[in-house]
Parts: C-alpha cells; structure tokens; sequence
C-alpha cells in the first residue's frame, strides 16, 4: 500500500541528466525531491541520465529532503520499462513519478513492474516502500479519473500539469488561471473521493533567480504565492517547482498559518473539554463548531507537527480555552 502521511507541500524538479543541479539538489531543504528522466532530458541522453539518477538515488538520502522520486518517461513512449527496470533496483527508490496517465493500463503497467521487481528482489534486502504519483495531463485522463485513481494501491497522489493540458485542449494560460479551474477541481474532488492523500498543482513558470530585490524578482514572488494561495483555497496540498527559489515559498504557503494554527489548537481543545461534558457542538468567538470543523481543526494541528511547527508552545498558551 502507498504511504498515505507523506508531506508533499513541494514537488521539486531536477533534470536527471544535469551532474551540477543533481549534487546542487542534496542541499535543498524540501519535502519531495524528483529527479527527471522525462521532459528535461532529452533522447540521445536518457541512458546516461538513468545512470546518473540510479547514482543519486542510490546514496544516502540527505536529512533535507523528505522524499526522494524519479518521474519516468510515459508508458506510451516505449521508454517506460527501461527506466523502472534500473531504478528499481535501488533499494532507496520510494516514489515514481508517472507521466502522461491517460488511462488506468498506464498504471496498472507501472504496478506490475513494481511487484514483478520486488517479488524477485532477494528478502535480506531491506528497501523502502513504493509509492506512485501520476501526472493528469489531458482530456482523456481528466475523463478517466475514477478509474485511474483505483487502478494500483500504490498511487498516493494527482499532480496536474497544465502545460500539457493546455496544449491538448488548445488552451492559453492566463495570470488568472481560470481556463484550468473545471480540471483543477475536478482533480481535488477525485483525490478526495478515493483517499489519495497528495494533491499537487501546477508549476509556476514565473520565479526569482536571485531575491526579491528587484521589481522584476518580487513579481516573479508575488506571482508565486498568490498561485499557490489559490491551490491551496482550491484544496491541493502541494505544488510542483522548477527552481530552487520557488521552494521555500511553496513549502511555506502549504504550511498553515500561525492564525490558523492557534484556531485549530483552541478548538481541538476546547472540543475535548466539550465532549466530556457532552457537548457535541458548541461555539468559539460567537461561531458554532461542530463535528466537521473540530475534524478539521485536528487535521489542521497534525499538518502542522508534520511541517515542524511548535505545536507545543501553542498549545501551552492555549491550554485553558473553554467551549462556550
């Protein structure tokens, strides 16, 4: 089964077949790290990229990077197979990142690859679980949702990729964003319905090579979070990046607020103090809560342990919260 508590609030690219930004990568403080044999390399130079990729995935994962994937080439390129072959081999591998999953037979592919690999693997070998994230990239993967999301219990997470989408359906981008809203949602809703616990939005091609010290610089920043304030109003939990920059910002942004954070921490206790004396809904600052909003404020204090927030600390200031 897929790891379903893994914290994705960024989905980091690196080219697999670039030496320098692969060891520049094991300095970056970021939640999920995914090395690229897709799209950045191009096809003289994909078998040296598997060899470089297999070479960084097989060291020791750096304490700065929660997950470490590889995005392989799609199944439909015939490319597929070559690149799972050698890198599931490395014991370290933890997630695949597939690409161009129209249909359910693109991942049930990739699945049987997994298990073929780990059944035959000697059993001595320790090796960390294999999760899939699948990448929605057109009309006919956005009409085959359900299926794909029950296609393999392997799959912990949607990413969408807009580019794609937008050249399959003739589409053109706007600061707004509002021509990938139906698919966007679309994509939430079906995560949801089926307990895929990773929601990743699209990538913002504005970011700061630099700081935010010039005009040009903060734009490319500001660009930046309101996207991924909107994603994550919209209800995903992360966002795909494609420069270093652009990770802390996102990471923060999936983080919650410190405002939210002493909300959730105030309901969840003053909802415990409430269930003892019977109270199934009650009200905090003239607003009613109930089962759903104290759920969610649960939700809310468990991400934020996860991001390492001082969860404590809050609580402690907190500690004497009544229901009213």
């Amino acid at each position: 089964m897929a790891a379903n508590n893994v914290l994705r609030r960024a989905l980091f690219y690196v080219p697999g077949s670039n030496r320098r930004m692969l060891e520049k990568s094991r300095s970056i403080a970021v939640d999920c790290v995914a090395y690229d044999l897709e799209d950045s390399v191009t096809f003289s130079q994909k078998d040296e990229a598997r060899k470089m990729v297999r070479n960084e995935i097989d060291q020791t994962k750096p304490d700065s990077i929660r997950e470490q994937s590889v995005r392989i080439n799609s199944v439909g390129s015939g490319l597929a197979e070559k690149d799972l072959e050698q890198m599931l081999q490395s014991p370290n591998l933890s997630t695949i990142v597939v690409p161009k999953v129209d249909s359910a037979s693109d991942l049930r592919f990739v699945h049987d690859m997994v298990h073929h690999a780990l059944s035959t693997a000697a059993p001595s070998t320790p090796r960390t679980p294999i999760s899939i994230l699948a990448l929605i990239e057109s009309a006919k993967s956005l009409t085959n949702l359900s299926e794909i999301c029950t296609a393999s219990p392997l799959l912990s997470g949607l990413i969408f990729a807009a580019e794609d989408f937008a050249l399959d359906l003739n589409l053109t981008r706007t600061p707004s964003l509002s021509e990938f809203l139906y698919a966007r949602s679309a994509i939430v809703t079906a995560a949801r319905a089926h307990n895929i616990p990773s929601v990743i939005d699209l990538v913002c091609t504005s970011y700061s090579s630099r700081t935010a010290a010039n005009p040009e610089d903060k734009r490319a920043v500001d660009i930046l979070k309101a996207e991924a304030q909107g994603g994550k109003r919209l209800g995903f939990n992360g966002k795909q990046c494609i420069h270093p920059t652009q990770v802390p910002i996102v990471q923060d942004t999936f983080s919650p607020e410190m405002e939210e954070l002493q909300w959730a921490v105030r309901v969840s206790i003053a909802d415990e103090k409430a269930a003892r004396q019977g109270r199934g809904a009650w009200s905090l600052g003239g607003k009613m809560i109930d089962v759903p909003v104290a759920e969610k404020a649960r939700v809310i204090v468990k991400k934020a342990v996860a991001c390492g927030m001082d969860v404590e600390a809050v609580k402690r200031e907190w500690i004497d919260q009544e229901p009213e």
